[in-house]
């Protein structure tokens, strides 16, 4: 039982560190370092040697880290288990100064397809990232840092029942109304003159107080002075040094092991860092011992995308060609124009023809690379809602306690086929782990996850995992704590095993 509580605190102390998605990247990059990973640039040259380990980030909400086996050669395949950052949330708008009625309210809008009305009448505060101008020595540059408040500054109260008698017949929430939280009431900002009186942008200023440059004068304009000054204390920075933000609400109760039994975990996120975790923790745990990687000539690797949830299109999602950006660059650090290439030519020949020789090399390693490859689209799974039991098909109903979901469907809205799935069966099968299989009713759309996107858009086979769980896209969550452990052991499994078990299959011959 320790082995269990062991990992799913870890998964308590991840969630609770990750409120955010920049968060949880920076959450993840300080376990990585203390792994002995090297952290990498992209918009510098790679360096790499076999046996090492290294991970980058982008835009500091996405990150990929990988363990380059020691017999690791140019076209060897990639073994990557991807998840994401992201959750459904509320994000302050570019103009959140809302004031009316006599209150002070967020302008927010919503990330993803959460469930909202569960945002209702809970203690929320806000974090994210603010885009700080900082000045030395007549020098001018500009930095991000993290902000977290922890205090609950913030709350959407719902309406009394006496107000809307039909309350009880189905809650509906329009979300451009009625999702405004409450900051403050406009007379007691007043009072602590950080508010404009009567809505205008007239403030009362002491004696001995500078008068407010036009910046701030902005920046008032566009958000509520005291919103500014708290979110400024947090970067130990002046309000009119943020020259932008991207800030959400999060709930102010923290992750914990709940049940009679302690055997469920509360939080929010679990959809989908829990995912998250329990690849990170297993791609570290598989590569911690100083001979892991002296028998592996793969890569091993985990990729953590952000925007999921609003369909992967961006420059950090996995829409974007970061996993294929990765995998070229780690096959370029190993593939030289070596004198092979050179044999036959004349010294007549143009140098553009030997790049082009090259690159024609490259693309086959590469092509190469992709089909010897695997992926692990790794997802949270609906877990069958004791309420709801007619919700799931009645052969495809994954338990909670009863280990990852592999998902299935037939119009590719999940990347699983015989072959990607018989691999992860029988990696369950070597260390007696549980498993179960999921599809939607015929009746009734199905969701998607990253898995066809990177599929279709690097080649690369794929299977669709997850944990199941109860509450997805709630602000409150729930899964089973044996399944965390599940996950991890499943996950560790595969990066230990999968090359040998990959050499035993044949399909393309």
């Amino acid at each position: 039982m320790a082995e269990v509580d062991t990992v799913a605190s870890g998964l308590i102390d991840f969630l609770n560190a990750s409120p955010t998605a920049f968060h949880a990247v920076a959450e993840a990059k300080k376990r990585l370092k203390e792994a002995g990973f090297e952290h990498l640039s992209e918009r510098e040259d790679w360096n790499l040697e076999t046996g090492k380990k290294y991970f980058f980030t982008r835009n500091h909400s996405t990150i990929i880290a990988f363990a380059i086996g020691k017999r690791y050669v140019a076209g060897n395949g990639c073994h990557v288990i991807g998840a994401h950052t992201d959750s459904p949330c509320l994000k302050l708008k570019p103009i959140s100064k809302v004031v009316k009625g006599g209150y002070l309210e967020v302008g927010v809008q919503t990330y993803g397809g959460g469930l909202w009305h569960t945002w209702f009448d809970r203690d929320l505060t806000v974090a994210g990232r603010l885009m700080i101008k900082e000045t030395k020595d007549g020098s001018v540059s500009y930095s991000h840092k993290l902000v977290r408040v922890n205090e609950p500054i913030m709350r959407i109260p719902t309406l009394a029942i006496h107000l809307d008698r039909g309350v009880s017949e189905g809650f509906k929430v329009n979300t451009h109304n009625h999702l405004l939280p409450v900051l403050a009431t406009s007379i007691k900002a007043e009072l602590q003159k950080l508010a404009p009186v009567n809505g205008s942008l007239e403030f009362e200023i002491d004696n001995d107080v500078k008068k407010t440059d036009a910046k701030s004068i902005a920046d008032n304009k566009k958000h509520h002075p005291i919103l500014l000054q708290l979110l400024a204390d947090q970067a130990s920075c002046q309000p009119d040094e943020i020259c932008d933000f991207e800030v959400q609400l999060c709930d102010t109760q923290p992750s914990n092991i709940g049940g009679v039994l302690k055997e469920f975990i509360f939080s929010g996120r679990l959809d989908n860092l829990c995912m998250s975790f329990c690849s990170l923790k297993a791609l570290i745990d598989s590569t911690a011992s100083g001979s892991s990687l002296d028998d592996e000539p793969g890569v091993r690797m985990v990729a953590l995308f952000d925007h999921e949830e609003v369909g992967s299109n961006s420059a950090q999602g996995a829409g974007s060609p970061t996993m294929l950006d990765a995998l070229s660059r780690i096959l370029k650090a190993f593939s030289t124009s070596d004198s092979k290439f050179v044999i036959g030519l004349s010294n007549a020949l143009l140098h553009a023809s030997l790049a082009w020789l090259w690159v024609a090399s490259f693309t086959l390693l590469l092509e190469k690379a992709i089909q010897r490859s695997f992926l692990v689209s790794a997802d949270m799974a609906h877990a069958l809602h004791p309420n709801y039991m007619d919700k799931h098909e009645e052969n495809h109903q994954p338990k909670l306690h009863g280990g990852l979901v592999i998902k299935h469907n037939a119009n590719q809205r999940y990347a699983t086929n015989a072959v990607t799935s018989l691999i992860f069966r029988e990696i369950a099968e070597n260390h007696n782990l549980p498993i179960q299989d999921f599809v939607v009713r015929n009746d009734m759309p199905c969701g998607s996850t990253i898995g066809p996107i990177i599929a279709s858009g690097v080649g690369i086979r794929t299977v669709d995992v997850g944990a199941p769980q109860l509450s997805m896209h709630s602000i409150r969550e729930m899964c089973a704590v044996d399944d965390v452990r599940h996950s991890y052991e499943h996950f560790k499994a595969y990066f230990e095993e999968f090359s040998q078990l990959d050499a035993k299959i044949s399909v393309d011959v």
